[in-house]
């Protein structure tokens, strides 16, 4: 006997044979034999083929309502499409007049199909001993979210002009969630193209930043290419274009962040993405980027690892690859700091930065420790008075000279204009930025023409600057120069002015921190401001860290759209405010995976980046 004697078999002769001996028919003839009226099996299955991956529920309601949380939207999923389905996934319910219902799967269900009581010694003893679970004894319900009603626009249209509508006239729009499906409606694996990206809102055109997926893997058509390509808008025909209001890339080390801004910009510098100005001419953007790892300036070249194939898949889907000719790197000449890079073939141009510009931001002499008060000393009283005595052109070293006059200090502080301590507490601050300004190199105010042109990147470099302060105040300098006359009535630059621009900023957490000294301030009101006007302006921030958590908040809510990728830390996952269903997600995501949230663009999706990068990217 077995240690569950229920399962075990029963083997006695003796009972057999008296049942064997017992049992006959009318006809005398044993029971067991074969006769004529042995009863047929009965096929539970309907007939016909299936179609979908189950049918809408009511057992426990069917509600659409305007608050998510009142809604009940569930599908009863067959059994041979259970392995199939994931959260995540996109779904289509139809309605009886045509219209569909497009919808995603938030939540997977096993629910017991006739009441007992599994949780018992007897059932766990049998499923450990045997591989398959029975599917028939469970129900399997999917929850779903209403994303939105798609219709049919074309035919409305025909109807209204007495036309017939052909198969090619199909227009599928999409409103929001205003009706319910009726109950055992077919819901089936959204397999379309165009539904797809009409339920999503995603455009048809624009820029291309990856391939729709749900849980790392990307969703599957029956088009060729089967995969789904989501872009930024980028005309004004839609709207504004997104580049300018702004884009943040989070992620990690090691997430491929890097190397998913290099495949976005390379987009933003093909030759055929222009932008009208108010002048009636259509201009390529210029593209600024300053880069603390040296590692822009290879999109000067091309990826080695790009073969014909992959560039013809790249072709057929409107990707932009290969180097940038246009690729400058302008290299900050800072102190006696060398910029060694075998690593690019770009061409190299040194700079330096004229204390003319500290006239316009005084900030960047300010340095974190001057108050409201010696800010004022330095702006109002120093500054003015040397340029009455030196000129406009002056230089860093004649300004600390005039700083250490003691006639000058003491005369100030008879006169009551700046206290004495204060003249000290700004000498003190001003100092040790000899290093940085009137270098020997050419002016960056003297190469605009060539800092700012129409299809060209210009990398700023600063790897090779050991001094924070002095690689802050280079990248802060030029960024203020490009922001004031992009904003400027009267600009100085007539080329900065009328160039579309977008200006990129790794590790943008340095520069646009939440603090409380002077500079941060100055420095967080320019940006905003910038932010703010930028769509008139034509000036896209494109801004990318690892801890945007640090990045003030003034800044932050101009962001339009957020490429988040793989994040480790709680507080940094919270600050850049996708959906909780997505948010879940990033702590777990692949290299390359992404979460775009851009609410002027689409509903907040998943995506794969292009595995390979558009240009070359790596050090050998």
């Amino acid at each position: 006997m077995s240690e569950l004697g229920d399962f075990g078999e029963f083997t006695s002769d003796e009972s057999d044979d008296a049942a064997s001996a017992g049992a006959t028919g009318e006809d005398g003839s044993p029971s067991g034999a074969d006769t004529d009226d042995d009863f047929e099996p009965t096929n539970v299955d309907p007939h016909g083929e299936d179609v979908g991956i189950g049918a809408i529920c009511v057992s426990q309601g069917l509600r659409i309502a305007e608050d998510e949380d009142d809604t009940t939207l569930r599908a009863y999923v067959t059994r041979g499409n259970r392995s199939s389905v994931r959260i995540g996934s996109y779904l289509v319910a139809p309605y009886p007049d045509g219209e569909t219902l497009f919808c995603r799967i938030t939540g997977l269900e096993y629910a017991q199909q006739y009441h007992a009581d599994d949780a018992t010694e007897i059932h766990a003893r049998r499923a450990m001993r045997t591989d398959d679970v029975e599917e028939a004894d469970y129900k399997f319900v999917a929850g779903l979210e209403p994303v939105a009603v798609l219709y049919d626009d074309s035919a409305e249209q025909s109807s209204a002009s007495s036309r017939t509508k052909s198969g090619d006239d199909v227009d599928l729009k999409r409103r929001m969630t205003d009706r319910v499906p009726k109950p055992q409606t077919v819901v089936r694996q959204a397999t379309d193209t165009e539904t797809i990206k009409t339920g999503l809102k995603i455009p048809d055109d624009g820029v291309f930043l990856g391939h729709l997926s749900v849980g790392g893997e990307k969703v599957q058509t029956a088009a060729s290419p089967p995969t789904i390509d989501y872009r930024l808008k980028d005309d004004y025909e839609a709207g504004d274009p997104l580049v300018f209001r702004h884009s943040l890339i989070a992620g990690g080390t090691g997430s491929g962040k890097t190397h998913g801004a290099k495949n976005i910009l390379r987009q933003y510098l093909a030759e055929e993405r222009t932008y009208p100005m108010e002048d009636g001419r259509s201009v390529q953007a210029a593209v600024v980027q300053f880069d603390p790892q040296d590692e822009y300036a290879q999109m000067h070249d091309d990826n080695p690892d790009l073969d014909g194939e992959y560039a013809r898949r790249l072709e057929r889907e409107g990707v932009a690859y290969g180097g940038v000719d246009e690729t400058t790197a302008f290299v900050p000449k800072v102190g006696s700091s060398s910029y060694s890079a075998g690593h690019h073939r770009a061409e190299q141009v040194e700079f330096t930065i004229p204390f003319s510009m500290v006239h316009e931001n005084p900030w960047l002499v300010a340095g974190s420790g001057l108050n409201d008060n010696q800010y004022g000393a330095l702006t109002s009283v120093l500054l003015k008075r040397f340029r009455n005595e030196y000129g406009w052109e002056a230089t860093y070293e004649e300004f600390t000279t005039f700083l250490d006059d003691p006639a000058l200090r003491e005369e100030l502080d008879e006169s009551g204009r700046v206290h004495e301590a204060t003249f000290d507490a700004v000498r003190r601050r001003v100092l040790g930025f000899d290093h940085v300004f009137d270098q020997d190199a050419r002016p960056i105010t003297d190469m605009i023409g060539d800092f700012v042109r129409p299809g060209g990147l210009s990398v700023v470099p600063t790897y090779h600057v050991s001094d924070t302060r002095a690689a802050e105040t280079v990248v802060l300098a030029l960024s203020s120069l490009l922001i004031d006359e992009k904003l400027s009535n009267d600009p100085t630059y007539d080329r900065i002015k009328e160039t579309p621009l977008v200006l990129g900023m790794d590790e943008a957490h340095n520069f646009l921190t939440d603090a409380d000294s002077v500079q941060a301030g100055k420095v967080i009101t320019k940006f905003t401001e910038a932010a703010k006007q930028g769509r008139k302006e034509r000036l896209g921030l494109f801004l990318i860290t690892q801890d945007p958590q640090d990045i003030d908040d003034a800044v932050f809510k101009q962001i339009n759209t957020t490429i988040v990728l793989n994040l480790g830390d709680e507080d940094a996952i919270k600050s850049v405010n996708i959906p909780s269903n997505l948010e879940s997600k990033v702590p777990y995501m692949e290299k390359g995976q992404m979460v775009v949230y851009s609410p002027d663009n689409s509903e907040p999706v998943e995506l794969i980046g292009l595995p390979k990068c558009l240009t070359r990217h790596g050090r050998d």
